[in-house]
């Protein structure tokens, strides 16, 4: 018995251990990515300091420190179209339905419209008040489980905003226009992509589907989706126009491309001259990533 009390203390204290040294290696990563994107100067070491806490020894950033220094929250907030909500009025039950539906654990809370946010509902403190399921049999009482929001303005730089994120730990904010309404929404793990590159979970598309049917007429595509194989799953040509040279174009994202003349911010909407609307779900400043594809009403209803 004295010997399994050592050993599972020993075993306690390792793990313990390990705990405080990941929360350091967290801690020195996100000083050395605030530092980096910080409005003031850190030297010319500053780069290299953010590329070896990434882990990264060939250097690779997917934007350069200048650049992303420049960037404001508005280069990667979630446009509020796209933004998924709910109303402090919602049912348990519907509340379950949606948190099924999107795949999505944190949802702002508003009153009358989103211009009147509340809060935050995580699905941890909904969970533990009625199970994942909503079948506890605590009283549903959607205001005792809010967490409050972040609110700031769009030209913020994200490096900031980082900095805020990682004080006050919160991981979700909301963009709040000049007149005092939402503008967009941004997460902790939007302003990380920035930095480290497009972090991929189970809600994203699969790479090797390169597009997914929401519901009738209704596609989320990956921008490097190819052309000829989107046309033929939709069964309706985007090259037989004047406006696009099928030549030197292979992806939706190149189709989208040429039809804006340039890369559209995130929540952009190019519509086809044959019908489809495209409206851009996520991109950076310089590529589409993420499509959302609506067929003509003729199709799509």
């Amino acid at each position: 018995m004295g010997d399994s009390t050592d050993g599972s203390s020993t075993a306690a204290q390792s793990a313990q251990s390990d705990d405080q040294n990941d929360s350091r290696s967290k801690g020195g990563f996100f000083r050395r990515v605030i530092g980096a994107l910080s409005p003031s100067d850190m030297g010319e070491n500053a780069p290299g300091d953010l590329q070896s806490a990434n882990g990264n020894p060939s250097g690779h950033v997917p934007l350069d420190i200048t650049s992303l220094r420049r960037m404001r929250v508005e280069d990667v907030a979630i446009p509020k179209a796209d933004i998924v909500s709910v109303s402090d009025a919602i049912s348990k039950d519907d509340l379950v339905a949606l948190f099924r539906e999107t795949g999505l654990s944190r949802l702002p809370v508003y009153t009358g419209t989103l211009d009147t946010p509340i809060g935050m509902l995580h699905l941890k403190d909904f969970a533990l008040r009625h199970g994942f399921n909503g079948n506890g049999g605590a009283a549903f009482d959607l205001k005792k489980m809010l967490r409050p929001l972040l609110y700031v303005p769009p030209s913020m730089p994200i490096g900031v905003l980082l900095q805020k994120m990682q004080t006050e730990r919160r991981h979700m904010a909301l963009v709040i226009d000049e007149y005092g309404g939402v503008d967009g929404l941004v997460t902790i793990e939007d302003l990380i992509e920035q930095i480290i590159g497009e972090i991929e979970d189970e809600h994203d598309t699969d790479e090797a589907d390169y597009w997914l049917k929401e519901k009738e007429g209704q596609y989320l595509a990956q921008a490097k989706s190819p052309l000829d194989e989107f046309e033929a799953e939709i069964g309706l040509s985007l090259t037989d126009t004047d406006e696009v040279d099928e030549e030197e174009i292979d992806t939706l994202g190149g189709l989208v491309f040429m039809l804006s003349g340039r890369v559209p911010a995130r929540g952009e909407v190019v519509k086809h001259p044959a019908g489809p609307e495209f409206t851009v779900v996520d991109a950076d400043p310089r590529r589409i990533k993420r499509l959302r594809v609506r067929l003509p009403d003729q199709k799509a209803g």
